[in-house]
């Protein structure tokens, strides 16, 4: 009977515990198209959806309340026999300690996501070569979604994830696809967005990340007026950053996720001081100066 019982603890154990990281949904979208019922749009639907769900991307032992609550969904635009004009948008996001609120992570538009499929094709991601440009986008955003939240936990944390991703971009770009040329001028692409994150010029940014959620956020359960404060503190620390490169990418990229949460942590609970954070982020992000005259305390 202990046996018996022993037995039945440890299937229960597995149970709770995946090798998937993520929690992706994956919408594949045509509406622009005027054909978005055509099947193929479906099939490819949950072809993603399962390649995503099912390929090991990491050798972790996920259990399942860790795993990544994310989002990819994919506009198509035109579409001609095999090949296909996209964007996708991606997001991620991770749990507060103690609390049952997310924080958005990761908010990104590719807009350049040009590919070629053919109904039912099998889906395989190489760790070292390249397989399709569907295959290597999808597999880039996956990396950068855990590349992030782990910075969020650790600072640099999520270094080995970002060198997955830079070889991507690394075997991706021998392919000429559209999104992966090396960074120049004001490029808004795959490539330059790695290597931002990557770039001791914005060492700031992955140090902002893990300050403002393990130290900030997750702290606010047993302090939240302190926890603000250390989350105003990083939010100016960026300041650094945008001296040395004003309006960046990266700075856009990161307001682009946390603009709303930043006005709502601020607009309520117990009062600071944020004179001096206002003032910063008016400065750093003036694309969302209305959220920050919002700011009440």
């Amino acid at each position: 009977m202990r046996n018996c019982l022993l037995l039945l603890l440890f299937i229960l154990a597995i149970m709770n515990v995946s090798s998937q990281e993520l929690n992706c949904s994956l919408i594949v979208n045509a509406q622009q198209t005027g054909n978005e019922n055509v099947q193929v749009f479906k099939t490819l639907e949950k072809q993603l959806q399962e390649f995503v769900s099912n390929t090991k991307w990491t050798n972790r032992i996920v259990a399942s309340q860790e795993r990544i609550n994310a989002s990819m969904v994919i506009n198509i635009q035109d579409y001609n026999n095999d090949t296909f004009k996209a964007s996708i948008q991606v997001q991620s996001a991770r749990p507060i300690f103690n609390s049952s609120y997310e924080s958005p992570i990761y908010n990104f538009n590719d807009k350049d996501f040009n590919f070629r499929y053919l109904e039912f094709q099998n889906l395989n991601y190489s760790p070292t070569q390249f397989e399709s440009n569907l295959v290597s986008v999808i597999a880039f955003h996956v990396y950068m979604i855990l590349g992030m939240d782990a910075d969020t936990f650790e600072l640099k944390g999520g270094q080995k994830y970002f060198e997955q991703a830079r070889t991507i971009v690394g075997y991706s770009q021998q392919n000429n696809a559209v999104g992966w040329a090396p960074p120049k001028g004001g490029d808004q692409t795959r490539s330059q967005l790695l290597d931002n994150v990557m770039s001791t010029t914005y060492k700031e940014y992955r140090e902002v990340l893990y300050k403002y959620h393990r130290m900030g956020l997750d702290g606010m359960h047993e302090n939240p007026k302190n926890g603000k404060v250390v989350v105003a503190e990083a939010l100016t620390s960026l300041q650094v950053m945008n001296s040395r490169r004003p309006n960046s990418f990266i700075l856009r990229v990161f307001f682009d996720a946390k603009s709303d949460e930043i006005e709502q942590v601020f607009s309520d609970g117990p009062s600071v001081d944020i004179k001096k954070l206002t003032n910063t982020l008016s400065k750093i992000a003036p694309m969302h100066s209305s959220k920050w005259r919002n700011i009440g305390f």
